[in-house]
């Protein structure tokens, strides 16, 4: 499965070279995953996420950011005072609240793309709030992967949760 964002620049299928019916593909603003909430509302996401771990079983959930996100710009510019936090775009951005954006990847890719990072981070910690999720990851049989594509170059970064950096996939791979 793959949580990608729903601009129309990320190419899922051509950035994994993958034919049709060889991806479940989950797209939303800013490829952003809610915590698990029981409470019975109308959970796209939340239902995609369910689907595909519990019925498709699949062994692979990677959360996709890229370069240039609007979701991502628009959520620096609520933080600003620059956005209503009363649209159904500002509330669904408050699942960015509190994210960590680390100081050394600003210095390294820049402010947007330590944001877009720090979403990536966000969304797999809020994976990993469904239950029926963590009890496959620890049995081995589901591994969640965080990826960021650069629009511009093609490259995917790649996070490493041991060191929870972000560094360039080999090409190969």
């Amino acid at each position: 499965m793959v949580i990608a964002c729903c601009d129309s620049r990320v190419d899922v299928s051509a950035i994994f070279d993958a034919g049709p019916g060889v991806l479940f593909i989950m797209r939303n603003v800013a490829n952003l995953v809610p915590p698990f909430e029981p409470e019975g509302k109308f959970h796209g996401t939340s239902a995609a996420v369910e689907y595909a771990a519990l019925v498709l079983n699949v062994p692979n959930i990677i959360v996709l950011g890229h370069s240039h996100c609007g979701g991502i710009a628009a959520y620096r510019e609520k933080l600003a005072g620059k956005a209503d936090e009363t649209s159904f775009i500002g509330r669904w951005l408050t699942l960015l609240d509190g994210i960590n954006v680390k100081a050394n990847e600003v210095d390294a890719f820049g402010p947007e793309v330590a944001s877009e990072l720090a979403g990536i981070r966000q969304s797999l910690a809020n994976l990993r709030t469904f239950d029926a999720l963590k009890k496959r990851e620890a049995e081995g049989l589901l591994t969640l992967h965080g990826l960021h594509f650069d629009i511009g170059s093609g490259t995917v970064l790649a996070l490493d949760e041991k060191t929870d950096s972000f560094a360039p996939l080999p090409e190969d791979d």
